[in-house]
C-alpha cells in the first residue's frame, strides 16, 4: 500500500498533471463566460433580428412535447465560440513555439583531435621555415 501511495504522490506532483488541472479549471471558467456571452448578448441579438422573438425559449411543439430548439442552437453557438477561441489560443502557442525553434543556437566549433592539431602545427611550422 505504501508503494501505491508513493507512486500516486509522484504522479500527482508531476508538472503535467498540475498543468492539466489548472487548464481544466480555467477552461470551465472560460466556458461560463462564453455561455453568458451567448445567452445574454448573442441570442437576444438574434431574437431582435428575427422580429423580437425570445430566442432562448424558442421551441417547436410536437404533440405534448416542446423541442427547445433555441437552447440547442445556443449550445451550438457556445461550443463553436469556445472551439474558435481555443483554436486561436493553440495557434498562437504553436506560433511562439515555432519562433523559439527557428532561432538556431550558435553551433559550437567542432573539437579537433589532438593528433590533427599536432599535424596542423607541424605543417604551419614547415610553411614558416620556407
Amino acid at each position: 500500500m505504501k508503494k501505491f501511495l508513493a507512486e500516486f504522490k509522484e504522479f500527482i506532483n508531476r508538472g503535467n498533471v498540475m498543468t492539466m488541472a489548472v487548464g481544466l479549471i480555467i477552461g470551465s471558467a472560460f466556458t461560463a463566460i462564453v455561455t453568458s456571452l451567448v445567452q445574454d448578448i448573442i441570442q437576444p441579438l438574434i431574437g431582435i433580428i428575427l422580429g423580437g422573438i425570445d430566442f432562448s425559449s424558442f421551441g417547436i411543439q410536437v404533440g405534448d412535447t416542446t423541442l427547445m430548439v433555441g437552447n440547442f442552437i445556443g449550445a451550438i453557438i457556445t461550443f463553436l465560440l469556445t472551439a474558435l477561441v481555443l483554436f486561436l489560443l493553440v495557434k498562437a502557442m504553436n506560433s511562439l513555439q515555432r519562433k523559439k525553434e527557428e532561432e538556431p543556437a550558435p553551433e559550437p566549433e567542432p573539437e579537433i583531435p589532438a593528433d590533427i592539431q599536432l599535424l596542423t602545427e607541424i605543417r604551419d611550422l614547415l610553411k614558416n621555415q620556407k
